[in-house]
């Protein structure tokens, strides 16, 4: 009768492990990555893990976020074989927020990796926020054993493709392993077709290990719109030179500034972007006017397109966030130009809809000839009158103690050179640095506008330091923000990647009280702890400054950019009683929203308040 012990046993594993290793093709038993036989295809005998990395190679992928688990154990250890740049993160949503970085600031997908359930689930607001703000993102997505091997009641088997739809524009799942490089392909070129956004590809963990052979080839790239006829009925508007034009440019315009720029001079245009658009004209530009043509942009764009009677709008969708809850003014005429149909003429009454890539759309009107203008001197001398004076009024030191956050957002354009990167954070400061912070070129400013995921500027400024690492990356964020994801700062700390993050410290939610206190004279859940920032900064291993009045501002903000790794900036930070542009307009227009019946609501409340004193008190 034979017997085994423990010691046998294990031997007995390790040596079929061993024979296993030698005889599997396409295994890590070759750690070198693989040469491809034909660039860009992905061929031969391979696991599931193995198609995978080589797909995202042939894509061009240049890192991948996230946090390995059980069901992807195999592919991390595929990665790492294969030389594919990865960043371990402290959190799935981090994951999704650097992706997301990834795709705004280089324009094509960033990269996630996440195990089922709480992995999915983890980054869901991330995914959300790139679906929202045009992002393109490719997610991979593992999940529980599938098909022969399926078994009830796994660990993480949720519904992973079901909580993924809301948040991404698809979702694609491989139901075997030569499915994986062609689905990997049609997620990358989904993600920038069209309005770009988040794809997932959802592989069972069984799959990674199964082996295939292959013979993928590069997908032919996806065709452009361009809708001719709407396209004429456009010019025809816009060829008359008593019409006076203003071009409102959106994030779709990023890739095209020189066009967009050139277009401008030849309609003698002024320029407004929406708040993502920032930077697809130089905003030193004698026709760039700022962003937000209406009460809850810059007063710049207000002023002037007041005088504007036909739209162009390119690249761009009229969200609440950026419309200041739809403030916007209706112009006697609108042309509405945008790859995505479904965003076509949803807000505005539009004259012409048409659904054609930004880039074709300039390209085409740039060769008309009827659309040029001469200079119009008298235009361009009042916009610099009017930036002028706004910068007078921005430069006005409003703070009674500590720093005035819109000092903060000029001093950092004074320091920062114009490639570096600024990712600005769901504060209620993002909307003075809208107005104040110059964008000079594209890709270059980056904040979470329609999804408003808090804490996004953290981990996505990280992310972009990762992947951009000769360049200066700056994250403004709020003191309530940070304490969603400051932990990533480990992350920034452990890899030496240099990304400077200034909170902005009032030890409360200052968002929220602007909202909240003429509403119901009131705070109501908005005043935070206060942190051993510097205890923080030490644990995290990053270095440490703290900036608590204007003469230390210029100094602080110099030696924190000079600081060759990584580093945390606390800037005590007093709002004190300045207005804020956005949040004014969004009041007004939530209170012209209101019923009869609301309104009397409202007042009956504050009266009550305004004779009861006792109500009134804050949190």
């Amino acid at each position: 009768m034979n017997t085994f012990s423990r010691r046998g046993m294990l031997q007995g594993l390790a040596a079929v492990g061993g024979m296993l290793a030698t005889q599997s093709v396409g295994s890590a038993a070759a750690v070198l990555p693989r040469r491809q036989q034909r660039p860009g295809w992905v061929e031969g005998r391979l696991t599931g893990a193995e198609a995978v990395v080589e797909t995202l190679l042939a894509v061009g992928c240049e890192c991948v976020y996230g946090i390995p688990g059980a069901q992807e154990n195999e592919l991390w250890d595929t990665m790492k074989t294969y030389g594919l740049p990865y960043l371990l993160v402290t959190h799935e949503f981090s994951a999704s927020c650097m992706a997301d970085a990834y795709g705004r600031s280089k324009g094509k997908p960033g990269v996630l990796c996440v195990v089922p359930g709480p992995g999915v689930t983890n980054c869901l607001s991330g995914l959300g926020e790139a679906l929202l703000d045009s992002s393109p993102v490719v997610a991979i997505v593992g999940d529980v054993a599938q098909g022969e091997k399926y078994r009830p009641f796994q660990v993480h088997s949720l519904n992973q493709q079901e909580l993924l739809k809301p948040v991404t524009k698809a979702v694609l799942t491989t139901r075997q392993v030569g499915e994986i490089p062609d689905a990997i392909r049609q997620a990358f070129a989904l993600a920038v077709a069209g309005e770009p956004g988040p794809v997932a590809v959802v592989i069972p963990y069984t799959q990674l290990i199964d082996a295939g052979d292959f013979a993928s080839a590069p997908l032919a790239p996806l065709a452009l719109p361009f809708d001719e006829m709407a396209y004429q009925r456009a010019l025809a508007l816009l060829a008359p030179r008593r019409v006076k034009v203003g071009i409102y440019a959106g994030a779709g315009c990023l890739d095209f500034a020189d066009a967009l720029t050139a277009l401008a001079e030849r309609l003698q245009a002024p320029v407004a972007t929406s708040v993502s658009g920032k930077g697809c004209i130089p905003e030193n530009h004698p026709l760039a006017v700022g962003w937000g043509y209406g009460p809850q942009g810059t007063l710049t764009a207000e002023r002037v397109f007041s005088q504007v009677d036909t739209l162009l709008a390119i690249g761009v969708k009229f969200s609440e966030v950026s419309t200041g809850f739809y403030s916007n003014p209706q112009k006697r005429h609108v042309i509405h130009v945008d790859a995505q149909a479904e965003n076509l003429g949803r807000i505005l009454r539009t004259d012409v809809c048409v659904h054609a890539d930004a880039g074709l759309f300039l390209q085409r009107l740039l060769a008309e000839p009827a659309i040029c203008r001469p200079k119009d001197e008298a235009l361009i001398r009042q916009i610099a009158g009017f930036k002028a004076e706004e910068r007078k009024l921005h430069a006005t030191i409003q703070a009674r103690c500590a720093v005035d956050p819109m000092q903060v957002m000029l001093a950092l354009r004074r320091h920062l050179g114009e490639d570096a990167l600024l990712f600005v954070d769901v504060t209620v400061s993002c909307h003075l640095a809208a107005e104040a912070y110059k964008v000079c070129r594209p890709r270059t400013w980056f904040t979470p506008a329609d999804n408003q995921s808090m804490g996004w500027a953290v981990a996505a400024s990280i992310g972009a330091q990762k992947v951009h690492p000769q360049r200066t990356v700056a994250c403004v964020t709020g003191d309530g923000c940070f304490l969603m994801s400051g932990t990533e700062l480990s992350t920034a700390g452990r890899e030496n990647l240099p990304v400077k993050v200034f909170v902005l410290d009032d030890q409360a939610y200052q968002y929220m009280q602007r909202l909240q206190k003429p509403a119901y004279l009131r705070t109501t859940a908005t005043i935070l702890a206060r942190l051993d920032y510097a205890a923080l900064a030490k644990g995290f291993g990053v270095g440490y400054l703290e900036i608590a009045s204007h003469d230390q501002l210029d100094t602080g903000i110099r030696a924190a950019l000079a600081h060759p790794g990584p580093v945390l900036t606390r800037i005590v930070t007093d709002y004190s009683e300045r207005k804020i542009r956005w949040v004014e307009a969004v009041r007004q227009r939530f209170t012209k929203e209101l019923t009869a019946a609301q309104k009397l609501r409202f007042l009956a409340r504050l009266g009550s308040r305004t004779l009861h004193p006792e109500q009134r008190l804050n949190d």
